[in-house]
């Protein structure tokens, strides 16, 4: 493969991406909304039930808003992982992926820059949500900010990695949405993104061991350590072998004609 040809390919579906994300304005109001919610109304409940602090990885306290923030950045990046997969679901149903797939390049190359330009844009989201997060008493150290962006950038790559393989599954338009419900809510609640496993180990011990076979679990982990300076060697291998497996279930899976057969 031409190197020029790959990175023009490449600049394309990036721009491709960059202008649907800047047309879809609610697109990233609720990506900033949804997560602000979280951490503003449903962060006081869940410290008047846990306590005004919580342990972090540092084993210091901290506040129920900056525990959480990791966990909501993860939401971010989760919730445009699966909008990336509506966004395949329409455009094989309108055809446009099977003009892209008429490029010379490899088809696994197309597919992993279709699902790296959703990352790029997904840390966007993510990095405006943590900017608005420090007037909520978000306080992580401030060189964090900066060592977590590439454990973000694997959490990105995993999430996006999976909305591609969902949209291999997915026949039609019309069963998105009960697909979606199957995934991100399961994901998000079953793992520590909004509580610690040690609390989810004293509530019940089947939930703690389905939250820790859970990937999204050791995606927050990673992210959460990363943004305190440390790194979770476990968190990152898992992330990375998952990120890994989804990229060639999708692969192996994507027919751009799935849809026209149906």
């Amino acid at each position: 493969m031409n190197l020029a040809a790959g990175w023009h390919c490449f600049k394309g579906i990036l721009s491709r991406e960059f202008l649907r994300f800047v047309q879809q304005r609610s697109r990233f109001l609720s990506a900033l909304i949804r997560p602000l919610l979280w951490l503003i109304v449903f962060a006081a409940g869940f410290r008047a039930a846990l306590g005004i602090s919580i342990i972090d990885p540092y084993d210091t306290y901290i506040t129920y808003e900056t525990y959480i923030a990791p966990g909501l950045c993860c939401m971010i990046l989760l919730f445009n992982g699966m909008q990336s997969s509506l966004s395949m679901v329409y455009d094989r149903e309108m055809g446009s992926m099977r003009v892209l797939l008429m490029s010379p390049l490899p088809r696994p190359y197309l597919l992993m820059c279709k699902m790296v330009a959703t990352a790029l844009i997904s840390l966007t989201q993510v990095y405006a949500f943590l900017a608005i997060a420090l007037l909520v008493d978000v306080d992580p150290p401030l060189f964090g900010y900066l060592n977590v962006l590439p454990a973000l950038l694997v959490v990105a790559l995993l999430l996006s990695s999976l909305g591609l393989f969902l949209s291999t599954q997915i026949k039609q338009l019309e069963n998105f949405a009960g697909v979606m419900n199957f995934v991100i809510f399961p994901m998000f609640f079953l793992s520590s993104a909004l509580y610690p496993l040690w609390k989810m180990q004293e509530a019940s011990e089947w939930l703690y061991w389905i939250c820790m076979f859970n990937p999204f679990t050791h995606a927050v982990e990673l992210v959460r350590y990363a943004l305190y300076l440390q790194l979770n060697e476990k968190a990152l291998l898992i992330t990375i072998a998952t990120t890994a497996f989804f990229t060639i279930m999708a692969v192996i899976g994507f027919n751009p004609q799935k849809s026209a057969k149906k």
